[in-house]
């Protein structure tokens, strides 16, 4: 697919796209006889990937070590669940946090009804 037809699936601009591929974040696509960039599937699915990373509050540099280890092949393969491993760790201490603060919010809404 053209990068013009990968923004739209990703909800991403061609400019974050071809941002993503200067840093490191994307590996490089390969070009068409007319220098266009061609995408395949496993770019959206890696983009699909790095959003959740995103969203879930992982930093930029992590995402870029991830990208790093994940272009060197399966012998980072323990590093890179080590990696995610650290960051759901600290995804689900988010979330715990946030459902304390759920519960404090439902607490004092509750008030109201007295």
């Amino acid at each position: 697919m053209k990068i013009s037809e990968l923004a739209m699936r990703t909800g991403l601009s061609a400019h974050t796209i071809r941002y993503y591929e200067r840093i490191g974040l994307m590996p490089p696509a390969p070009r068409n006889s007319a220098t266009h960039r061609h995408y395949d599937e496993r770019a959206l699915t890696w983009i699909e990937f790095v959003g959740r990373l995103k969203t879930t509050g992982m930093p930029i540099r992590q995402m870029l070590r991830y990208a790093e280890l994940r272009a060197a092949g399966p012998s980072t393969n323990a590093e890179r669940k080590a990696l995610l491993a650290e960051h759901r760790d600290a995804v689900r201490h988010h979330v715990e946090e946030l459902i304390a603060c759920l519960e404090v919010l439902d607490a004092k809404i509750a008030g109201y009804d007295d």
